[in-house]
């Protein structure tokens, strides 16, 4: 359950990475570049439409996307991720003004296993898995993750999906699955769960709702003003015990606070 009465934007005590015994992912976003697969994703809809291409760039793309999933999600969260896509890509088109088809619509939703890791995600993943047990809390489906996985570069001790939990974050429903998988299956608790993410919207607003430490993977550069991209806004930032730009920044300060066991 959600932890009552810690509001968004409560400070906690100084933490050190080496506080926590596991690491809760976020895979789009974060380890996997979305943003990336989307847009690439969404070309033969462009294609399709003669001087869209002049009137959709990657950044109206994007927001098209952050829009649109977030209502899919909420409207149908016992859809499979697929099928969800399919749905979001017929819905950005009417928002961009686009002429789709069912058969652009399918290859949308079923594009989730072409979409590329990022560069220094496999290499990080190594160096966090000598010091933690990782596991994914994913909003896509089952077939969806087992692709992506493979270029991940890690075994995984876990991986809830929306399509094993019926729901879709930023739902409470998520965290709580998550939470209790977590005792039963690898005898962890709250306490040592560090969820790293890079969506507010998605991760961190629910992680602090249920006072779960988070480390903030922030490719996008928002807290440096950068943009939202396919990531729907949200009203009020939350805190964050930690903020790196990449998976690799991370992994580097995990190695510099951890002590030199050789000497």
């Amino acid at each position: 359950m959600p932890i009552e009465g810690l509001p968004i934007g409560q400070e906690l005590a100084m933490p050190r990475l080496t506080d926590y015994r596991v690491l809760t992912f976020d895979c789009y976003g974060t380890l996997i570049d979305w943003e990336g697969g989307i847009w690439d994703a969404l070309q033969p809809l462009i294609m399709r439409n003669p001087g869209a291409d002049y009137e959709v760039d990657r950044s109206s793309g994007l927001r098209a996307f952050a829009q649109c999933e977030s209502r899919q999600e909420q409207a149908t969260p016992g859809l499979r991720y697929p099928d969800l896509l399919t749905r979001v890509h017929r819905s950005i088109a009417d928002t961009l003004g686009l002429e789709s088809s069912a058969e652009l619509d399918e290859a949308f939703g079923a594009s989730v296993p072409h979409w590329p890791a990022f560069p220094d995600t496999a290499d990080a993943l190594r160096v966090l898995k000598r010091h933690y047990r990782l596991v994914i809390l994913s909003n896509v489906h089952r077939d969806g993750i087992a692709a992506s996985n493979r270029k991940l570069g890690v075994e995984f001790d876990a991986i809830y999906t929306a399509e094993d939990i019926g729901s879709y974050k930023p739902s409470d429903a998520n965290f709580e699955y998550m939470l209790a998988h977590l005792r039963s299956d690898l005898d962890l608790e709250r306490s040592d769960v560090l969820h790293t993410a890079q969506s507010l919207h998605h991760d961190h607003v629910p992680a602090k709702r249920f006072g779960l430490a988070n480390a903030w993977i922030d490719r996008q550069r928002l807290s440096e003003g950068g943009s939202w991209g396919a990531t729907e806004r949200v009203e009020q930032m939350p805190s964050t015990d930690f903020v790196f730009f990449s998976m690799g920044e991370m992994a580097r300060a995990l190695e510099a606070d951890t002590p030199d066991k050789t000497g």
